[in-house]
């Protein structure tokens, strides 16, 4: 026993050896919220706050890289835009080059084309007619040789007795002289007839026409022609009128007189644009020669063969277009016949004027065959 007791108290006498170290945890737990690191007692808590924040920076993070993305996308787009920008602009300034060229080019072989003709037919070229028209323009427009030249106190004097202005704003001495011939010029004289107009009309005796072509322009002839022609037009609306004055108070009243009188009149009215024609002389010639057909018939009471070239001058010879004038590839025969032009065309088409002042001829012709009806009965028109 007592050896015992003494080798129970050097045991306790001795130091302890000290104890390993424990290994490290593989597992980690949390229980109410509480986290633990195996066996370790002291481990690190993550907040749920912490947690937010962490997700709250990945999100923005994430946010502005998708910004940067989308902006760098729409600056290439921008870019894109601004160099297809710049090309159309370009190629829009090329083609306006190569239009201005192309009609500088045009309008050079034009002018030079026009120098050509106007020097064919004796007439001063562009450059010279610009140069005119400039002079003209700056005032220094030379008097014309066929008008008399006046001083220039004298003509202002000579303005101011007709109670005219003796300048006006930007007028040159040419320009103020032709003012002054102009007020000064003897008025037209117009006849005391159906149709005023200045032409020295004939006597019946003397309105015989007796050429069958129209006269060559400005000749004597040609002058002669147009009055014999507004004579026998204008002969035939006074007796016309005169008829219808003559009537009774009753006829005149009824509903075929007040006809009767609206259709001369608008006869006259129609007729008018035909009598300016005859006092400018500048009547066509595919018109003026049927009129003198007409005119000759009718002076020899064959109306017939007038209404035969009222016909013809009204609607012509010429093919008209009814239906389908094209149809394939080819063209049908005669089919250029439609767009002749001359003594085949349909003058009733030209214009209103024309129109109406050709039905006028034709109501003319409707009251002659009544007022000097024609020995054949052949030749009274249907």
């Amino acid at each position: 026993m007592a050896d015992f007791a003494s080798l129970m108290s050097a045991a306790i006498k001795k130091k302890p050896a000290p104890a390993p170290a424990p290994a490290p945890a593989t597992s980690k737990s949390t229980t109410n919220g509480k986290a633990t690191n195996g066996d370790a007692p002291n481990a690190k808590f993550v907040r749920r706050a912490e947690l937010e924040a962490q997700r709250e920076a990945a999100y923005r993070a994430e946010q502005a890289a998708a910004i940067a993305a989308k902006e760098e996308r729409l600056a290439a787009k921008r870019k894109r835009e601004e160099d297809e920008a710049e090309k159309n602009a370009l190629i829009e300034e090329k083609r306006r080059r190569l239009a201005e060229e192309s009609k500088a080019c045009r309008e050079a072989e034009e002018e030079a084309e026009e120098d050509k003709r106007r020097k064919r037919v004796g007439l001063p070229s562009l450059t010279e007619k610009r140069a005119a028209e400039a002079a003209k323009q700056d005032g220094d427009t030379p008097v014309p040789e066929e008008m008399e030249d006046i001083d220039e106190d004298e003509l202002k004097a000579k303005l101011r007795e007709l109670k005219e202005p003796a300048i006006l704003f930007a007028e040159s001495h040419a320009a103020r002289l032709k003012r002054y011939r102009t007020l000064t010029a003897p008025k037209p004289v117009l006849s005391n007839t159906p149709i005023p107009t200045t032409l020295s009309l004939l006597p019946e005796s003397e309105m015989h026409v007796a050429v069958t072509k129209p006269p060559p322009a400005g000749s004597p002839e040609r002058s002669l022609l147009l009055r014999q022609l507004a004579s026998y037009f204008t002969m035939i609306l006074t007796e016309w009128i005169r008829a219808l004055d003559g009537r009774d108070a009753e006829v005149k009243t009824s509903s075929q007189g007040r006809v009767a009188a609206a259709a001369m009149e608008q006869s006259r009215d129609n007729l008018r644009p035909l009598f300016k024609k005859f006092e400018r002389g500048d009547i066509e010639e595919g018109v003026l020669e049927p009129v003198i057909e007409i005119v000759r018939a009718a002076q020899k009471r064959r109306y017939v063969e007038a209404n035969d070239a009222y016909l013809t001058l009204s609607i012509g010879k010429a093919a008209w277009p009814i239906g389908v004038t094209m149809v394939g590839i080819h063209e049908r025969s005669a089919r250029e016949k439609l767009h002749e032009s001359g003594r085949e065309t349909a003058h009733i088409l030209s214009d209103e004027s024309t129109r109406k002042y050709l039905q006028a001829i034709k109501r003319c012709l409707t009251f002659a065959q009544t007022r000097w009806p024609p020995d054949d009965h052949l030749q009274l028109m249907g």
